[in-house]
This record gives structure tokens, sequence and C-alpha cells, in this order.
């Protein structure tokens, strides 16, 4: 045994063996292990948890936020001061530095918590046979081997094959998605078979709902199920968002411009305008704070940030901040079926009686609803058939419904729960039921016969036997079926394609039978069911989509966002909820079996070709989210169950259900879903889309003003004239106001069709061709207007410290008006409507006028950064040069929209 567990420690196929060959290969029976092995075992395997994962300090996430070229060059800047001796300005350097490190520090999500919510799953106790004896012990001391007792609220503490079961009944949704619990027997299945339909097996973490079973571990710690899912989330990377790559890359490119301008401009100064090293030293170090946009990583964290505050008043709270932009460039959304398209709730959606067909309005557990025939609303009481199916089914019943606020709250089996709301919908009232009709004796549901039947009287001198079970089982049992003229012989052929038609509804179909019986009949026994049983109908139940779903899958494919569906169920459930749902390509449905055949590249050719996937398993889902990126989508992956939690961490955007889903998916996930409800998530892309807008806006914003900064200074050096503004003001300028008017820009509300276009593409470039004509035309206007401003004062006899003070309040006078020019890209701004949709942008202009004061006319800030006082003439003046370039941008604007227009009236003609 030892040899042989060391060199293969669990086999893959348990499924396929039968139990006596399981317990033989692990060399144990049905008495269990005795303590020596299990203490040996325990030495060679180890104990029954999961390895636990180290994160990140503190101390390494504050380090982390120094990782950024823009900090690099800033801190070159800064040491180079601190050499060069001018020291205010390595202190002012070093506290923009500080300050965009606190603040990713602070802002940064919370560290991955997977693992350890995975952990939270594995049952805490278990009991066992060993050398006989029944004993309660910690589950962590389970070994391969050990014989295990399963009973009702068990949370199974381990891989098992079964060997015994009766009535045993486990929900297994955390790891298929499957909404109702499966039924267990002990022979065994096919080697292939999907992990849903491995019916002679019991895994870690899931929970016994109903029966008793005994089943032998085969598999402990990280070679459970949930251990290799777990390993499978430690072995996925996260991947980088699209707006951290686009701005990684305008960074990179940035600092590269920056150098390479600083080195010529020192070559230039130094060799041709024979300028002291030190002096040109300091005009690079110029160079390099006017050109980069020292504020751009605070700007990016705070609107995120502020997307943040904004989604999580739409129920979406986001853990990770890059995800708030990454949702308004998701392209294809990946859905879990239940509890996230779907309600979770098992609802009677159809009744079929000899007579009838009829259809249940409403969903859930909630008794608002009716019954109908063709559309048209019925009195059930006028229907007797139905009348009694409803109570029988009523009955022979172990499930009960609890009213909670507004919310009803199933207590037992979902499918018998369901049948008590369709009762109550039909005006029965399930405490008289109990009442009218107590129960004599009951024959619980076992797997072996697939049916319950219970024994009741009514008070007057009746007795009769209610029984509901599965479909084919009651055909072969009954010999009757009653009808409108009475009971009649059963037609098996007519059930039949009944069963068929309503499966093919993606249902699942129970049937519902009855029998009188003699007066004072004291025990239920198996032979009182072979005569006499009489057929009343079918009923088909169904996990129904979500209202809320329907609108928000409808939205998103406005939005020009693929909506695909991938769950543990059966292919026929999933293919009609999903039509139910509006999802494309409903026909054609892949299983996790089929997936299994394809290749990868297979693979990346049949995602784009289907919208649907059943009994697919944690690596199925994986690999779907893999395939669709490697074919450039950006990908939402939403779910609940542990099962999901890989492809939520895999995902660009990891999506979980707030109130139904485990704490393994919420800690994979980027967002979490404080509704459970899935038209949240449109709402997200929306604001998504929003925030990477007015990002855009704010690059747009700041770059420019950097570039006038830069192109100031080089034209100065050019020239072999004084520098305009010093270093040391253009900090000012960018760490004080242009932050300020940038920052209002993140709350500035979503364009009216921002959900009317297609999601950007992955690899979209942010500086677009647009972008950078605009970043240039406007530079050069700053330019103009801040040099223009200092030869002017200096012809009419200002000293240099006026003149870089005139220089200094133009630039944020015309920062003021670009302001109001950027928040409209394509449209004219003077609207007096667009202008107070964000009253923030005034507060800020507001802030910004007040700084801008003190830097003038204070005493002290006079003397740090060399300021003075100017008179209202050249105020008048400065105010009239932004003005001017906010009249020059809506024209350059309005331009623009006329050509295009005028470019599509010719493709038109043509």
């Amino acid at each position: 045994m030892k040899q042989h567990m060391q060199n293969q420690p669990f086999e893959k196929s348990w499924h396929h063996l039968s139990s006596e060959e399981s317990l033989s290969l692990l060399e144990s029976d049905k008495h269990g292990l005795d303590s020596e092995t299990v203490e040996q075992r325990l030495q060679l395997f180890g104990e029954n948890h999961l390895p636990r994962v180290k994160g990140r300090s503190a101390i390494a996430r504050l380090f982390a936020q120094l990782h950024n070229l823009i900090i690099y060059v800033l801190l070159a800047a800064a040491l180079l001061t601190a050499l060069l001796g001018h020291w205010i300005d390595f202190w002012v350097i070093l506290a923009v530095v500080i300050l965009n490190t606190l603040i990713g520090f602070i802002q940064e999500g919370k560290a991955e918590k997977a693992l350890d919510a995975i952990k939270d799953m594995l049952a805490p106790h278990a009991t066992v046979i060993r050398s006989g004896h029944r004993l309660r012990i910690e589950a962590d001391q389970l070994v391969p081997g050990d014989v295990v007792v399963l009973e009702p609220g068990d949370k199974v503490p381990a891989d098992m094959r079964l060997f015994s079961a009766k009535g045993l009944q486990i929900q297994e949704a955390v790891l298929t998605g499957e909404s109702v619990a499966v039924e267990k027997h002990h022979q065994p299945v096919a080697s292939d078979a999907v992990l849903g339909d491995r019916l002679c097996m019991t895994y870690s973490g899931t929970l016994v709902t109903s029966g008793q079973g005994h089943g032998v571990v085969v598999a402990t710690g990280a070679h459970t199920e949930i251990g290799r899912i777990s390993g499978m989330i430690s072995d996925i990377e996260n991947l980088t968002t699209p707006l951290l790559q686009q701005i990684s890359v305008v960074s990179r490119w940035l600092t590269l411009v920056i150098m390479v301008i600083g080195g010529l401009v020192f070559s230039y100064g130094y060799w041709l305008n024979q300028t002291p090293a030190i002096e040109m030293f300091m005009i690079v170090v110029g160079v390099a704070v006017a050109g980069i946009p020292e504020g751009l990583p605070a700007i990016l964290t705070i609107t995120l940030a502020i997307g943040v505050q904004k989604m999580a008043s739409r129920n979406a709270i986001i853990r990770r901040l890059p995800a708030v932009e990454t949702l308004g460039a998701v392209s294809i959304i990946c859905s879990d079926k239940t509890g996230t398209l779907t309600r979770n709730e098992m609802t009677v959606s159809t009744v079929m009686s000899s007579a009838n067909n009829y259809s249940v309005i409403g969903v859930g557990y909630s008794p608002a609803g009716e019954f109908t025939i063709d559309e048209q609303a019925i009195e059930t009481e006028q229907h007797e058939i139905l009348t009694l199916l409803l109570r029988c089914a009523a009955i022979c019943n172990d499930s009960a419904l609890k009213r909670r606020d507004d919310d009803w709250l199933a207590e037992g089996d979902p499918m018998e729960a369901a049948m008590l709301t369709a009762a109550l919908k039909a005006d029965f009232t399930l405490e008289e039921l109990k009442q009218f009709y107590p129960r004599r004796d009951v024959i619980p549901f076992d797997t072996a016969h697939r049916f319950m039947a219970t024994l009741h009287h009514d008070h007057q001198g009746h007795d009769f036997i209610a029984v509901k079970g599965a479909p084919e089982k009651l055909i072969e049992l009954c010999q009757f079926q009653r009808t409108e003229q009475g009971d009649v012989e059963v037609d098996q052929g007519y059930w039949h394609v009944q069963i068929e038609k309503i499966a093919a509804e993606g249902q699942r179909v129970l049937a519902v039978a009855t029998k009188t019986v003699e007066q004072h009949t004291g025990e239920l026994q198996f032979e009182d069911l072979d005569q006499g049983l009489v057929l009343l109908g079918l009923i088909g139940l169904i996990d129904p989509p979500r209202e809320e779903a329907i609108t928000a899958v409808s939205e998103c494919h406005k939005a020009g966002i693929q909506v695909k569906m991938i769950t543990g169920d059966h292919a026929a459930t999933a293919s009609s909820i999903a039509a139910k749902l509006g999802l494309h390509n409903t026909d054609k449905v892949l299983t996790g079996h089929d997936l299994t055949q394809l290749s990868d590249a297979e693979l990346q050719h049949a995602v784009n070709q289907t919208d649907v996937f059943a009994r697919t398993a944690p690596e199925h889902k994986l690999r779907l989210v893999s395939a669709l990126q490697a074919n450039g989508h950006v990908v939402a992956m939403t779910g609940d169950g542990v099962n999901d939690a890989p492809a939520l961490k895999r995902a660009d955007v990891g999506i979980a259900m707030g109130h139904g889903g485990t704490e393994a998916a919420k800690e994979a996930a980027e967002m979490v879903l404080a509704d459970d409800n899935f038209a949240s998530i449109a709402r997200a892309v929306r604001e998504g889309r929003t925030v990477y807008d007015n990002l855009k806006k704010a690059i747009l914003f700041l770059l420019p003003i950097n570039g006038g900064e830069s192109l100031s200074i080089i034209a100065a050096v050019m020239a072999g004239m004084t520098l305009p503004i010093t270093p040391l003001q253009i900090l000012w300028i960018n760490m004080v106001s242009s932050i300020a008017l940038a920052l209002s820009l993140a709350f500035e509300p979503g364009e009216e069709n921002a959900m009317k276009h297609k999601p950007r593409q992955r690899d979209e470039k942010m500086l677009s061709g647009f972008l950078v004509w605009r970043i240039s035309f406007v530079s050069l206007l700053f330019v103009l207007g801040v040099y223009g401003m200092f030869l002017w004062t200096q012809s009419q006899g200002a000293s240099i410290e006026q003149s870089r003070t005139y220089a200094v309040n133009t630039l944020v006078v015309m920062e003021v008006f670009y302001l109001f020019n950027v928040r409209c890209l394509n449209s004219a701004s003077w609207s007096i409507k667009r202008w107070f949709t964000a009253p923030i942008v005034f507060i800020s202009i507001g802030m910004v006028i007040l700084l801008q004061l003190n830097f003038t006319y204070a005493p002290f800030m006079n003397t740090l950064f060399e300021s003075t006082p100017i008179g209202l003439r050249h105020g008048t003046e400065i105010i009239a040069v932004g003005i001017v370039m906010y009249l020059i941008l809506e024209l350059e604007k309005w331009l623009r929209r006329f050509m295009s227009n005028h470019h599509n009236v010719e493709e038109t003609a043509s």
C-alpha cells in the first residue's frame, strides 16, 4: 500500500472503479483503519487541509508604489537638485513623490484572499469508523482509506468513493453550479463522466441535504477537488488591465522623449551657448519637471476611487481600483447560470394532466402568481384534477416555506418547496392541508425506488396515498390515469411524449399519483403501491431567469458586449434558460466533454461561434476565459461558487455575487454585486466607460500644459534668453492648479451615448491621432500665451520676477479656460446646461483662484517662489489671453465637426 500510494498518491478515476476495488486499492474495509495505519498515513500524506500562501506585507506593497517610471525620473531630478545644493527644489520634488506614493498605497485594493476563503469551506469535523468503532474527529485528521459516515447537515470532509447510500442527496452547487441536490448511489459510472455525473462520489466542501451514506476517503487536502481548484487559483497570474498597460506605454515613451530632449537641451546650451554646466543642469531639471505630468498617478488613482464610490451606490462593490476602468473595455461577459442569471430558486413552471397543459406564472418561492391555459388565467378550483395533483404534491412533501419581511425562504429540498409555492398560488393554505390531511406514515425518497409516498386520512373516514417521484418510475407503477370522465388505463406512450416535451424546455420533471386505501390502514408498505395507483399528471420545474437579467442582457448587446453562459448544469436546461434570456446562438451548446476534445486553437474558434456551455468543470471555465482573451477580448466573468473562482481570477474583471456567492468567489473577484443582480453589471459597465472617458479628458488636459511648459523652457534655451518660468514655479502649477482642475474632470457625468457604441479594443492606443494633434496644438497655444506675456511685460520694463509672475498666472488662467473646452471633446462647450452638470468644476476653479492669489500676493509665497504682486491692468490682459485661447479651441472643434460631417455626406453619396 505505502509503495503504491507514494508512486501514485491518488487514483484519478475512482468513480469508474467498484466500491470493493476502491477499498482494496486503499487497503481498507468497511470497518475502517486502525490507529497505527492512520498515524502512518498522516506522516505520509499530511493533514487534511490546504497549503497556505503568505501574502505581501504592507511594506512590500508600499515600496511597490515606487515602481513607476514617472516616479523614477522625479527621484533622479530630486537627487540632482540635492547634489547641486538646491534644497527647496529637492524638498518640493520629494514631497510630490511621497504624496503620490501614499495615495497609491491607501487606495490599493485588499490583498488576495481567495485561498483562505476556500479553506473556510472545508468541514471542521467528520464522523469516521476506525477499527469498527464510530468516532467524531477533527476533519484535518482524515487520511486516504478512512471510512466516513455522512448524514443530513454534514459538510463532506474529503473526496470519497461511496460504498453505501440510502436516500443520499448532496448539494454540489459550489462545484458544479447545479441548483438542486444530486441523488447519490454506490454504482460505478463511466470513466469519462464529468464531475456532476459522478454519482458514486462525494466531494470535500459539498453539503449533505438528506439521506445517509458511507464512503472511503480517496483524496485529502490539496488532492481534493477543492484543493485542485485552490492550486489552479494560486497558479493564475493576475493580468495587467488595459488602462495600466496603456499608461505604462505612455510613461515609457514620455520618459524617453524627456530624457532625449533634456540631453539635447543640455548639449545645445553648454556647447553652443557656453552656458555653465550647473546652470544647464538646473535647466534640464526644469525641462524634466515641466514635461512630467507629476499629478497623473494621483489623478489616475483618485479618478478610479471616485468611480468606486459611484459604483458602490449602484450595488457594485469594487475590490481593486483598476477594475473600474477595465469594466468600460469589457467586450464579453461570461456568466454562470445558477444564482447569477437565474434566481437559484426552483419554480413550478408547467403542470400537465391528461386534460390540460397549465402554465404557472410567477417565479421564486413567493406565492404571487396564477395558473393559465393558452395564456388565459383560470380558476383552479374549477379544475378538479389540477387541484388534486397540487394537494398531493403539497402533502407528500418534507419542505417548508418561511416568510421573512418581503422574502419567502425555502427550508429543505428546493423542488419540494417549489411545489408548496404552487399550492399557495392555487389558494391552498399549507397549515390547513396538514390539519385536514394529517400524515400517518411515509416511505421516504430513496434512489433505489426513486419516489416518495405518504399515507393520509381526511377526518371523514377516507384514507389515501400520495406519491411523487421520477416520472418514468411512476408511469411504470400506475395502472390508471385520472381523466375528466374518470380513471382509465394509463397511456404510457402519451406520458413519455409529454415528459420529453417538458424536458426539452430545460425543466426537471416529476410525476404525481394517488390511491384510495381501506380505512384505518396503519402502516404504509411497498406492496400498497402494486395495484390501483392512479397517475394525476406531471410537474415541470425550472430555476427561472431573473427578469432584470433579461433586460441587462439586451442592454449589453446594444452596447456591443456579448454575453455567454457557462454552467455546470445540463445542456437542455442551459439552452432553454439562454433562450429566455435573449442570448444568441442558443441552439448550439458545447459541453465539458466536448471542450475536452478540442485543442486550444480549435477552442479559440469555437468560442466565437457558441454562447452556451454546459456541464463544465472549473478547468473548462478557465480554458474558455483564456481562449476568449487569446482572441483579443476583454473578458468579465461572473459566478458565485468555488468552482468559478479560478475563472474569476483569470478574467480581466471577475464579478462575484454578494448574497448568494461563496467567500472564495468574492475574494477571487475584482467586483462583488451587493444585490446579486446581473443588471448591476450593465450599470457598472456604463460607469466604467465614463471613468475611461474622464481619464482621457484628464490626460488631454494635463499633457498640453506640460508640453507648453517644456517648450517654453526649450525656446528660451534656443534663443539664449532667460527662463520665463522657474522649475519650482512649474512644480507649483503642476501640483496645485493643474491637479485641482484636472480632478474636477473625474466628476463629469457620462456621455448620453456611452452604452450605444462598441467597447474599445484591448490594444487601442490612449494617445490616438486626435489626441496627439490636440496635445501638440494646445501646447503651442500655451507656449505663445506664456512666452508672449513674458516678453510683453519685459518690453514694458517689468523685472524678471514680475514677468515670471505674469507668465505663471497666464498659464493658470489658460488652464481654467482650457478646462471648460476639454469637458466636451466633440461638442460645443458654451452650453450653460453643460457647464452646471458638475458643480465641482466651479469649486475647483475657486480653490485655484484663492491659491493663485496667495502665490501672487502672500509675502511668504513671494519669498519661496520668487513671485511678486501684479497690477489690475496686467491682470485684465492675462484674462484676455485665456478668453482668446478658448475661442480658438472652440473654432478648431467646430472645424473638425464640419469636416467630419462633410466627409460622412460624401461617403453616403458615394
